[in-house]
């Protein structure tokens, strides 16, 4: 069966649609332009603790070297922004999300980690996707990744016409902002390069400027290391202390600079009910959470994104927002009693962090 390089790129995105990607892009195998780019973040050391990120060097620019035989790179997004409420718009959303953020009792969990872990939803359709095309093709080696190796996802979203990379580093879509999720299927057949877009950040810096911990540096540069990103979800240690009132209630994530982003009044809900918000981590009070023991937190978190730190960093996280809380003056008299008595109840955890949150949160006084 014969089909024109136009009708490969159509057939992708039916087949992706029927599968809940938004959108389907072709990239060729060559990042050079990536390499200065990247190996100043990492001399820089914006990296912090993630090791992984050195650790292969420039096999990430290299998609060949990661994956013999790879010629080119299907690319794929997938929204995420959960379905309003009955009456609501999408954008309420962002109103919703930045109230919630002001309630210091809540914790604010990350939007993309209420619903099912990302990582499994995509590679499963992902997977699909790569072996409905080698059914039609014939014989094909394919390999798909979600956030899972050592792979350029931002570059090949660009690079491919997913979008254009914001000053944030996310990758902005003009029909869909950013709350999508990224994929890439690499394989071993020459497929026509879809092309990239235009950038259309102009002159704005609200994400730059709305940063709690001023993490994005310079446009397009962020240092992680003072990320709440990664602070709540890749750093193991300590939260370094001239960070943690900033980081308010948020427990699992930053949506921040999302939200900001004056391009994510076209953010698109999402047509794959896996990301439906568990009600445990829509808004959540931070003593119903606190006191989960770590069987309960395993069990609450199955199948979540939010497993992966472990009942440590998340009680960690948990008196760090409650170290906020009590040092917000908008909290009841009887609320602050309540952290105290919960904080107390484990001030002699095991965990030696842990112990260390308690403490500062303890003497946290408006």
């Amino acid at each position: 069966m014969h089909y024109e390089q136009a009708d490969w790129l159509k057939k992708l995105n039916l087949w992706g649609r029927t599968l809940g990607f938004s959108q389907i892009g072709i990239a060729d195998v060559n990042l050079q332009d990536s390499e200065p780019g990247l190996l100043a973040w990492l001399a820089a050391g914006f990296h912090g603790d993630m090791g992984y990120m050195d650790k292969h060097g420039l096999r990430r620019t290299r998609p060949a070297e990661l994956v013999p035989g790879t010629v080119s790179i299907i690319t794929a997004r997938m929204d995420y922004l959960p379905k309003p409420d009955a009456g609501d718009s999408v954008s309420d959303w962002r109103d919703e999300a930045w109230e919630a953020m002001g309630q210091p009792d809540q914790g604010y969990v990350s939007l993309y980690a209420r619903g099912r872990d990302y990582h499994k939803v995509m590679r499963q359709r992902l997977q699909k996707l790569a072996q409905r095309l080698s059914d039609e093709v014939g014989p094909m080696g394919f390999r798909v990744f979600t956030d899972s190796a050592p792979v350029m996802e931002a570059a090949l979203a660009v690079k491919s016409g997913q979008g254009w990379r914001g000053k944030h580093s996310l990758v902005l879509n003009r029909e869909g902002g950013s709350f999508f999720f990224l994929g890439e299927i690499y394989v071993d057949m020459a497929f026509t390069p879809t092309p990239p877009v235009a950038a259309h950040c102009g002159e704005c810096t609200a994400c730059m400027t709305v940063c709690p911990t001023q993490a994005i540096v310079a446009p397009y540069q962020l240092d992680a290391r003072r990320c709440i990103s990664y602070l709540t979800i890749e750093h193991a240690g300590e939260i370094p202390e001239d960070l943690r009132a900033a980081m308010g209630n948020r427990i699992y994530g930053c949506d921040d600079c999302q939200l900001a982003c004056p391009w994510n009044k076209y953010a698109q809900v999402c047509s794959v009910p896996d990301f439906t918000p568990r009600d445990a981590f829509n808004n959540p009070d931070l003593l119903a959470l606190w006191s989960w023991d770590e069987a309960t937190f395993l069990a609450q978190t199955e199948g979540s994104a939010i497993r992966r730190i472990g009942h440590d960093r998340w009680l960690r996280n948990l008196a760090t927002a409650m170290g906020n809380a009590l040092a917000d003056g908008r909290t009841s008299a009887k609320r602050r009693e309540s952290f105290h008595n919960a904080l107390n109840d484990r001030i002699d955890h095991k965990n030696v962090v842990v112990r260390a949150h308690i403490r500062w949160a303890l003497a946290q006084k408006p």
